[in-house]
């Protein structure tokens, strides 16, 4: 069954927002927690079946995971990916505008997303705006104040900060990430942050509409084991380490100077 939309009256053409909220279908506990929390939502919402394995469209690359983050991507990464991705195909032949994407670890302040789900993020520029990231980052800009109310703002996101609890996203914004992430080198959520790599800013909302629990993730820890990166890839994961750092410094640069010349 399809999310239900959410029909915007923020202007005369209206914008079409659905959210979704993915959840492992065994994930039982998780999904009443979500469900009990989301019961006051002033606006529609549905769950989305979590993907468990690589999704068909899409290539692992072990030696590239290996390569860029140092160790091999477990089942539960593959997953994720995988549902992510999915959810972005939907949307393209969806009827909605765009998508707000939650998982169902996450708090919602759900006035704001009713706020945020009248707001055309396509005719503000905005193809893709996190709700929530989970790693700190000194990196940042301001890119509009009072948003949606007062008490909310815009920044851009320079550095690496993980977490795709939360985001809204249009049609737009899903091709870019349907061409850039046909190739699976890395967790979901790292891929979405290399804006130096796909060309899309990375923005978030903050204060922060929507929080993540504590608790352990779903993917589980086992991805953070001991790994020994085989010989032959140590020298080729050095160079490729540089290289990324290099190209993310220059990207941060060129967008600086971008807002210093719009400024």
């Amino acid at each position: 069954m399809a999310p239900p939309t959410f029909k915007s009256t923020a202007d005369s053409v209206g914008v079409r927002t659905k959210i979704i909220v993915i959840n492992m279908v065994s994930a039982v506990e998780r999904r009443d927690r979500f469900e009990k929390r989301a019961r006051p939502a002033p606006l529609p919402w549905s769950f989305y079946p979590a993907h468990t394995r690589l999704h068909p469209a899409l290539t692992y690359d072990e030696q590239s995971a290996i390569i860029a983050k140092g160790r091999p991507l477990s089942a539960g990464e593959l997953g994720a990916y995988s549902s992510h991705y999915a959810v972005w195909q939907d949307l393209q032949s969806d009827d909605a505008d765009q998508y707000v994407v939650l998982e169902d670890d996450v708090i919602v302040d759900w006035h704001f997303l009713s706020k945020l789900a009248q707001v055309n993020l396509a005719k503000m520029g905005i193809n893709y705006l996190r709700l929530y990231y989970s790693y700190p980052t000194r990196r940042t800009a301001l890119v509009k104040q009072n948003f949606v109310d007062g008490k909310h703002s815009i920044i851009e996101l320079y550095g690496t900060v993980f977490g795709a609890m939360a985001y809204a996203i249009t049609k737009a914004g899903a091709t870019i990430f349907l061409d850039h992430c046909r190739i699976v080198r890395r967790p979901i959520d790292d891929e979405m942050d290399r804006a130096w790599a796909h060309g899309q800013r990375n923005l978030s909302v903050f204060p922060f509409p929507v929080l993540g629990e504590s608790g352990q993730s779903i993917i589980g820890v086992t991805r953070f084991e001991a790994f020994v990166v085989p010989r032959k890839l140590r020298f080729k994961r050095l160079v490729t380490r540089r290289l990324e750092r290099w190209r993310r410094d220059a990207w941060v640069m060129m967008r600086r100077f971008q807002r210093l010349c719009a400024g």
